[in-house]
């Protein structure tokens, strides 16, 4: 998405673009299409205005958009050449840089990409509008917008299997280009724009048009929080419209990224390498989660499916779940991390159209059912002037829960319907039993108790303060509380200051912005899960049994006991498919900076060795540190090796566990999590409270009560 990729400036960085809007679609039971429907989506659309933004300029709008289904015959009677019947052409929006020249160059890419992939360009339709009712702001950021009618050379497709064909030339334009597709489908097509409510119908006239008919209509306000407005980031996208922000979305963006070398599938023509990357560094969050929801759906699952693999309702601590529905969340959760909220997600692919709440319900959603079967779900009552007495079914959208109409079927899919008909797909729980093995199910190892003066050194050598043991460390062994203050602190940022700091203090501006509202994991149990899986991943695209090969781990910070189960995990040769490595993250401290440096190279030739001799668990370490050898800092070790291992495309063949000395606060756990850590052993704050209970400074608590209460937090 090159039209955005020079947008970095002075404070801002398109990387934390996020979304908080209000959405609305309207859909027919009647399974005729009507300009009624266009019609009534854009009034929902105009009563959203007030989910909108704009700048100082009031009719510069943060975005605003609709979704329909291809108006076929409309188009037939506007263009000058020939179409194949409905359903067997793919047409689209394309927004097009003003520049001469640049426009040249991205008409010429599309055309060689065309000729690459054997995609022929029926035609080009300048696309009506009227730049006269918008801001000066949007109108000098106002792409050209030409529309693309298009057909592979087997012209026998049709429907999703024409979109699977068309979607490597969009992506391999996009990626190539400054020309942005605000669609490309045959199935539906998307107007959208730096707009207001208010401008989306008369800047397109098309909007107008009776003839425009449509069974179903999906439109967005944008509010874009803390960013800035563009033309290509108003909603709705290919697939959906969001009311929220994914909250996830960095880790979800690097994980996707990550796996892009197992994904494959016979569904998309050709290699898929030359579509990656995936998600556009440029887009939004909203913009990045529906070009990962499109690869799930056109590389072979049903969109209902696709989204519940991105946004699951709360399995984990539900005990009246369905077993097999839980089955499905579980093997599901072993290679596809959840695109966390807050977010009402809306969604089409232009016959089935639908909404989805996340699992903590933050965002509302309701619906209406009238008897003449128009159905109206918004992000607030009063979108559409509706009749009561007409109304025979109303309600909101529950967490986790899914609303879905189908319009080639005239009804309404019932959200218990839609999981029991996923989860019966395939074995899900003999998949699961088979593969998956839990921490506390494998055999306990002996318990290391090391000495005062032990302890005492290397907490000399990690930098422990008596401060840390007084204030940290103590009320969390003790009565599992995490230490909490109000009067903020006044010593320098690390980066401004003069002593020592460790690299984690250099990181504390990442999690300066939390979920909103903020989450409590052990008071909010029922929604949230701090539980994990460890191991080699497959293909996201096809399942197999083979996907439930996973260690499970129930919490992301491991003791010294269980450290010693899975590096001991095959001992006995009895699962291999979980060897594991251990890996010294020591250097020499006479060779400085260039002897770490020296041994991170070293540790990548370790861990490519370990890969290749079939190691799945690898763990880095800087234990047996002394005067000769020096630790390497864990964040800066388990950075270093994460990518080091995404660059060479193995990074999901693994299991990156870290055993850390310098690791004594929740902050540091969740840095080395963030950056790839699977789990976080804290070794020496676990020695230390033992140490202190042993030397009797916690009053009357055993060690290992100690060490819970430090895991718990």
């Amino acid at each position: 998405m090159k039209m955005l990729s020079n947008n970095n400036q002075g404070l801002y960085n398109s990387s934390f673009e996020h979304d908080a809007c209000g959405v609305a679609l309207v859909a027919t039971l009647n399974k005729t299409p009507t300009y009624k429907i266009v019609a009534s989506g854009l009034e929902a659309l105009r009563n959203l205005e007030h989910r909108g933004a704009s700048g100082s300029e009031p009719d510069s709008g943060d975005g605003a958009g609709i979704l329909i289904q291809i108006p076929d015959d409309f188009y037939r009677q506007v263009v000058d050449f020939e179409l194949p019947k409905q359903g067997f052409y793919g047409v689209g929006i394309v927004f097009l840089p003003k520049d001469e020249s640049e426009y040249k160059e991205a008409k010429e890419k599309i055309n060689s990409v065309a000729k690459l992939e054997g995609i022929t360009i029926l035609g080009w339709r300048d696309v009506p509008t009227n730049p006269n009712e918008i801001g000066q702001t949007a109108q000098r950021v106002m792409p050209r917008f030409e529309m693309i009618f298009i057909q592979p050379t087997n012209k026998k497709l049709s429907d999703i299997d024409l979109d699977r064909a068309i979607y490597p030339f969009r992506k391999i334009v996009e990626n190539s280009s400054t020309a942005y597709f605000a669609s490309l489908s045959a199935r539906s097509v998307v107007y959208k724009g730096m707009l207001t409510t208010g401008q989306l119908e008369p800047f397109y006239p098309d909007l107008s048009d009776t003839r425009v008919v449509s069974k179903i209509a999906l439109v967005h306000s944008r509010f874009s929080t803390n960013t800035f407005p563009s033309w290509p980031l108003a909603h709705p996208y290919r697939l959906i419209a969001h009311n929220g922000e994914i909250n996830t979305v960095k880790g979800n963006r690097n994980w996707m990224h990550a796996r892009e070398n197992l994904i494959k599938t016979d569904l998309i023509p050709g290699d898929l390498a030359r579509v990656f990357p995936i998600c556009s560094n440029e887009a939004s969050d909203s913009a990045s989660f529906d070009e990962v929801l499109e690869l799930i759906h056109l590389g072979g699952r049903s969109l209902p499916h696709s989204i519940l693999m991105m946004i699951p309702e709360a399995w984990e601590n539900n005990p009246s779940m369905d077993p097999a529905r839980r089955a499905f969340y579980e093997f599901h959760a072993s290679f596809m991390e959840p695109w966390d909220g807050p977010a009402c997600v809306t969604f089409t692919d232009g016959h089935v159209i639908g909404a989805v709440l996340d699992r903590n319900g933050l965002r509302p959603g309701r619906f209406w059912v009238t008897n003449d079967g128009l159905v109206v779900l918004a992000s607030e009552s009063g979108v559409l002037p509706i009749d009561p007495a007409t109304v025979i079914r109303k309600g909101r959208l529950q967490p986790g829960k899914m609303f879905l109409v189908d319009t080639d079927n005239g009804r309404i899919i019932e959200d218990e319907e839609i999981k029991n008909s996923l989860a019966s797909q395939h074995p899900y729980q003999d998949w699961l039993h088979a593969g998956l093995v839990h921490l506390e199910e494998l055999p306990d190892r002996e318990h290391i108790v090391h000495t005062h003066s032990s302890v005492l050194r290397r907490q000399q050598t990690f930098g422990y303060t008596d401060e840390e043991l007084k204030i940290l460390l103590t009320p969390m062994a003790k009565n599992a509380n995490e230490p909490l203050g109000s009067m903020g602190t006044d010593t320098p940022i690390a980066v401004l200051s003069s002593r020592p700091r460790l690299i984690f203090d250099y990181f504390t501006q990442l999690f300066a912005q939390v979920t909103n509202p903020p989450l409590d994991a052990i008071r909010e149990e029922i929604v949230t899960s701090l539980s994990s899986s460890v191991g080699e991943e497959g293909n996201l695209l096809i399942p197999t049994p083979a996907h439930a090969r996973q260690v499970v781990l129930p919490f992301p910070v491991i003791d010294n006991d269980e450290l010693a189960k899975l590096i001991h995990i095959n001992r006995d040769g009895d699962q291999p498919g979980f060897a594991a490595q251990k890996f010294s993250g020591l250097y020499k401290v006479a060779q400085g900076g260039i002897g770490l440096e020296n041994r991170i190279e070293e540790i990548f030739i370790e861990v490519n060795e370990a890969i290749k001799n079939g190691k799945h668990l690898l763990i880095l370490s800087d234990r047996d540190s002394d005067a000769d050898n020096a630790p390497i800092p864990s964040l800066l070790l388990v950075a270093a090796v994460h990518h080091h291992l995404i660059r060479t495309k193995q990074r999901m063949q693994i299991g990156l566990i870290v055993e850390a000395g310098d690791v004594r606060e929740v902050h540091h756990v969740a840095l080395l999590i963030g950056y790839g850590a699977a789990a976080v052993n804290p070794y020496l704050a676990m020695e230390t409270v033992e140490d202190m209970v042993r030397q009797k400074r916690m009053g009357d608590i055993s060690p290992e009560k100690a060490v819970r209460n430090l895991v718990k937090l």
